[in-house]
């Protein structure tokens, strides 16, 4: 039986109801049968049961027990019955009653119980489904920027090789497009790097190499540019500064921090770079004193084409740089981070698997 009300309303509807019961067949109580007095009342317990739950269920039960028994069974308008077998019709009625409030509003909390789980899985479906057609844009946009990118590859050795002939007869105009050919050519291999990280199809030469020597390789790269404001720092009093990376890859990594770095930290103003064990990691650190990045940008700085909010529409860089590096980190089994540096500037961490070495033991 479904009726409309629900809630606080079911109580007085049913219970009205049950009052208008009685008060129709108390006028014909002496021409009807125990059996049509017991199942309109049962019908009441029911929709109550259903309507307000199992508390309005066990109320109507007990109630429609007590109106039974006192108008209904002979002698009447007393709580007394004239055969003890009437008791038994009352006490299985009551039984009746309780057990298929029981029964009834069990079934409801498992129907609502069964249609949270269906919506809990239509929900879940549907994140599913949008997860996997994400997925799959993602991948289509990789594929299209490495067709994109192969496909400019041709075009811009043409443009740089005609660029220098015309730059051999003397129009300097042909350096310009010498230049922006290199720049193009550059963002065009950075594409293509990143589609295939990106894709897990980037080569990797995992070996093991020292903190010291991928420092010294970074040195070397910026001594001619840096003029003395890179300052590396590796703790060789610390055990085993060795790790298990690929150097190419982790050189470039760190490269690419350092090169940041240079860029918008003041002159004058060191940049560091530091070495040190962190538990089971090696880590590698950039610090600069630069303008840093705003605090509501911190999530986006490792997104592909990522530029800082207010940089002008061209500031020489495609913002693949991180991108490229932090999927460079995770393909080696590491991790790149960013913090703000205390006192401003950046601060980003590169962690390494550190290497299982055995410690050559003294003689003496």
């Amino acid at each position: 039986m479904r009726i409309g009300i629900r809630g606080t309303m079911a109580w007085p509807f049913w219970l009205a109801t049950l009052i208008i019961l009685t008060g129709v067949m108390h006028g014909v109580r002496g021409e009807i049968e125990e059996a049509h007095v017991v199942i309109p009342y049962l019908l009441v317990v029911l929709g109550g049961s259903s309507t307000g739950g199992r508390t309005l269920g066990f109320t109507l039960a007990v109630l429609s027990f007590l109106l039974i028994d006192y108008y209904f069974q002979i002698p009447f308008d007393t709580l007394s019955v004239a055969k003890p077998l009437d008791w038994v019709i009352l006490v299985a009625f009551l039984a009746t009653a309780t057990v298929a409030t029981q029964l009834l509003t069990r079934a409801q909390d498992e129907a609502r119980e069964a249609e949270r789980r269906a919506r809990e899985v239509e929900e879940l479906s549907s994140v599913a489904e949008h997860a996997e057609a994400l997925r799959e844009a993602n991948h289509l946009k990789d594929m299209l920027l490495a067709s994109v990118s192969h496909d400019l590859r041709t075009p811009l050795t043409t443009i740089k090789a005609l660029a220098q002939d015309v730059a051999a007869g003397g129009d300097p105009r042909a350096r310009i497009i010498e230049e922006q050919a290199d720049r193009l050519s550059n963002m065009v291999a950075n594409l293509l790097d990143l589609s295939r990280v990106r894709a897990g199809a980037f080569p990797l030469q995992m070996e093991i190499n020292t903190a010291e020597d991928l420092l010294g390789a970074v040195s070397g790269q910026f001594a001619a540019v840096a003029g003395g404001q890179l300052k590396t720092v590796a703790h060789l009093d610390q055990p085993a500064l060795v790790g298990v990376f690929d150097f190419v890859q982790a050189l470039r990594v760190l490269s690419n921090l350092v090169e940041n770095a240079l860029r918008v930290s003041p002159p004058g103003v060191q940049v560091e770079l530091e070495a040190q064990r962190d538990g089971l990691a090696l880590l590698f650190t950039v610090r600069d004193r630069g303008t840093g990045v705003p605090e509501a940008e911190a999530d986006r700085i490792f997104e592909p084409f990522y530029r800082p909010e207010g940089s002008p529409p061209d500031a020489g860089r495609a913002g693949l740089g991180l991108a490229i590096s932090r999927n460079l980190a995770e393909l080696q089994g590491g991790t790149l981070t960013y913090a703000p540096n205390p006192g401003g500037g950046s601060v980003f961490t590169l962690r390494l698997q550190l290497a299982e070495v055995e410690l050559p033991t003294s003689t003496l």
